[in-house]
């Protein structure tokens, strides 16, 4: 799997094909967007959805962690899809989560869909962070925030090769902030040149695409 380094406010961090940056210095995975539970709260709705989401993603972060070995992990908000999420989680779902709040450090940063991660989840809630020379929040400000990692905007581009074009999520950058992917299954995308995510950025964006075992640096 080979992963991508880039520079934000002057700290390294690494751009995985699974959607999380690795920030090596702080031996620190970050996450953005899990939204456990989002398949069996469309299910309630009676919009069914195959119901293996947040298994899927509990596989995907153990892989992350087995190959990074962080020593703290950082969760970008909407971890879970909606407050009742967490209830709805089997025994199994929970164990995975009270082992992996054994080898590392838990941050839950809190999204507009989970402000009040459950009790018994382990780790810390927090509404933002700040380490180093950067900032973890859930929803991007609208200022100019050098350093700030978030998440919230679920971003995705477009590119078109051959008469073909491939949609993918993306990370996107100019260097001095870092919008995350979302990394649930289920959680959809906004287009990279919409006016929310364009206007956050200086004229240096960059988009890098999740592919099967890279990522890919377009111009966004």
């Amino acid at each position: 799997m080979d992963e991508t380094g880039i520079a934000v406010n002057g700290e390294t961090l690494v751009l995985t094909p699974a959607g999380a940056a690795w920030w090596p210095a702080q031996r620190t995975l970050v996450l953005a967007d899990i939204h456990f539970e989002k398949g069996s709260a469309y299910a309630r709705g009676r919009q069914f959805l195959p119901p293996y989401d947040t298994r899927s993603a509990l596989k995907r972060i153990r892989t992350l962690m087995a190959h990074h070995a962080p020593a703290r992990v950082i969760a970008l908000g909407d971890s879970f899809h909606d407050p009742y999420g967490p209830s709805r989680l089997d025994d199994f779902e929970k164990d995975c989560l009270a082992e992996m709040g054994r080898q590392a450090e838990w941050i839950w940063i809190k999204g507009n869909h989970d402000p009040a991660p459950p009790s018994w989840l382990s780790g810390r809630a927090a509404s933002e962070i700040s380490i180093g020379a950067l900032t973890f929040r859930h929803e991007p400000s609208s200022a100019s925030a050098r350093g700030e990692i978030a998440g919230h905007l679920h971003p995705c581009a477009t590119i078109t090769r051959r008469g073909h074009s491939i949609r993918r999520r993306c990370f996107v950058t100019d260097g001095r902030r870092l919008v995350l992917p979302a990394f649930g299954a289920y959680a959809g995308g906004l287009d990279v040149r919409e006016a929310a995510i364009r206007s956050l950025f200086g004229e240096r964006v960059r988009a890098y695409l999740l592919g099967a075992r890279r990522v890919y640096a377009a111009a966004a």
